[in-house]
């Protein structure tokens, strides 16, 4: 590719919202108020949902997941949805059996997913490879292998090269992409890695998704197209920056000043933000801001959704402000943990343990199944020795006995005798990764509401909580020139007043 054909991968709805706002802020009536104007930009791709994601969507908002795939598809033509895969895993912790990762591909397809993006949590190409190869039996269109950055004593630019030759080579790769989870990537690094990865990339086209978490990002990606990348991950202004990526309006305007054409419609992506930005404001949710440089990321390296998912955690808590403790401590557990890349589903393994030992009277005084499968190898073995006293500490845990002795997820003609005939596949596979009580709540709820307008939500939810107060007969509602004003109905005859 050459820099006139330099490609957009628009991470909004995604990474996002999962960044900024913790992963629930979008419902899919949200999502699909905007669709038409994101297909309207000229993005490459849109990077839409995740299997944690989906389960967000159950959980969260008792929304349909399938549901919402297809009615972002319909609404979406031109422009394909992406999805993030993390390894062996489908929503659960656990590793999923082979035949479960196969039909959750071949449904993602069938219900709207052209494109996926794959990594590995310990950077494992063969791993890689095999989902690849899956995820292209399955049919999808477009298959991109990542190479997972992060700073350490053997992660090198020859590591990631390697890495990168070794995915190019596989036929089922149709690209490469250089994932930056933490937001750690220096012009410095850049300068000498993105070179290389091009050259091991051969043909093949080249992408950049970095975070804005230190303020890092926006520089790179100004230089990233004379560097050899072919396509960058941005998000619309109220969502980029922060923690997030960078905002797409402010890469544009970088790069049209070096005379690098996008070939985007910017009036549509300044209505995609306009439309955002009300949202935000009706629903009160926090904008993506510049971020100041810190260096102690460089130490605990948490990626910009799981800083988005903890400070809401902590939020929900009232422990807000012991953030600066747990980032110390993820430091410190990490390094116990053999220094795990930090991104899914290490970044919550680490980053659980950090909360839990921050908040806890000591140390290590709860461990979560998650470390605890870690610690006895489900995950595979980490790039460092782990901490002897840690490690030994928690294998002694009886929970560690029971969870070494559980056996692994059975195939799915086994896993299919748990539950009752006559589901669908899309249900059954839901059913078998999530808690029933979440699922059963989802079914209950029905369709998804398909209407948004974030200039009558706030009205919406003062009404729906008014209805909920029998004790309030009468409601003033003035704001802006707008005036309404409610009676409640008769008890007697049950009309309005």
């Amino acid at each position: 590719m050459t820099h006139s054909s330099l490609q957009f991968i628009d991470t909004t709805l995604r990474d996002g919202n999962q960044s900024l706002w913790g992963a629930t802020g979008l419902r899919t009536a949200m999502m699909l108020q905007v669709a038409p104007l994101l297909d309207q930009v000229g993005y490459h791709a849109l990077d839409f949902s995740t299997s944690t994601h989906m389960a967000v969507t159950v959980r969260f908002h008792k929304e349909n997941p399938w549901e919402r795939l297809r009615l972002m598809k319909a609404h979406t033509p031109r422009t394909q949805l992406s999805f993030l895969s993390t390894g062996m895993r489908f929503i659960s912790w656990e590793t999923a059996h082979p035949e479960l990762m196969a039909l959750s591909y071949r449904l993602l397809v069938n219900n709207g997913i052209e494109r996926f993006m794959v990594m590995d949590p310990m950077n494992n190409a063969t791993a890689v490879i095999e989902n690849c190869r899956a995820i292209k039996k399955a049919g999808a269109s477009e298959i991109v292998g990542a190479l997972v950055y992060t700073v350490s004593p053997i992660h090198d630019d020859e590591f990631f090269a390697a890495m990168a030759r070794t995915l190019a080579a596989e036929a089922a790769i149709d690209r490469i992409y250089l994932k930056d989870p933490g937001g750690l990537l220096t012009l410095d690094r850049a300068r000498t890695l993105l070179p290389q990865l091009r050259l091991a990339a051969g043909g093949k086209p080249l992408e950049l998704h970095s975070h804005c978490t230190i303020g890092l990002a926006p520089f790179t990606y100004a230089e990233a197209p004379s560097l050899g990348v072919d396509a960058l991950h941005t998000a619309a202004r109220p969502l980029g920056n922060g923690t997030s990526q960078p905002a797409v309006e402010n890469v544009v305007s970088n790069l049209q000043g070096q005379g690098v054409s996008t070939g985007l419609d910017m009036e549509a992506a300044a209505r995609v933000s306009k439309y955002f930005t009300t949202l935000a404001g009706a629903e009160g949710l926090p904008v993506g801001v510049p971020q100041e440089y810190d260096s102690r990321y460089f130490g605990h390296q948490l990626p910009g959704g799981m800083i988005g998912t903890m400070r809401r955690q902590l939020r929900e808590m009232r422990q807000e402000h012991r953030l600066p403790e747990v980032y110390e401590e993820v430091e410190r557990v990490r390094g116990e943990l053999g220094y795990p890349i930090m991104v899914t589903p290490f970044s919550q393994v680490v980053g659980t343990m950090a909360v839990m030992n921050v908040l806890a009277p000591h140390r290590y005084a709860n461990v979560p199944d998650e470390v605890i499968r870690y610690v006895i190898g489900r995950f595979g073995t980490p790039p460092a020795p782990m901490d002897p006293d840690v490690r030994d500490r928690i294998e002694q845990l009886p929970r560690a006995k029971e969870l070494a002795a559980q056996a692994p997820m059975p195939p799915l003609n086994e896993l299919r005798k748990r539950f009752g005939p006559g589901l669908s596949d899309e249900e059954f596979l839901l059913r078998a990764v999530m808690p029933a009580e979440q699922v059963d709540a989802m079914v209950a709820a029905g369709p998804c509401r398909q209407s948004y307008n974030p200039i009558l939500s706030p009205a919406e939810k003062l009404l729906e909580e008014l209805s909920r107060r029998p004790d309030i007969a009468h409601a003033r509602i003035e704001k802006d020139g707008f005036l309404m004003t409610l009676h409640s109905a008769s008890p007697a005859t049950g009309d309005s007043k």
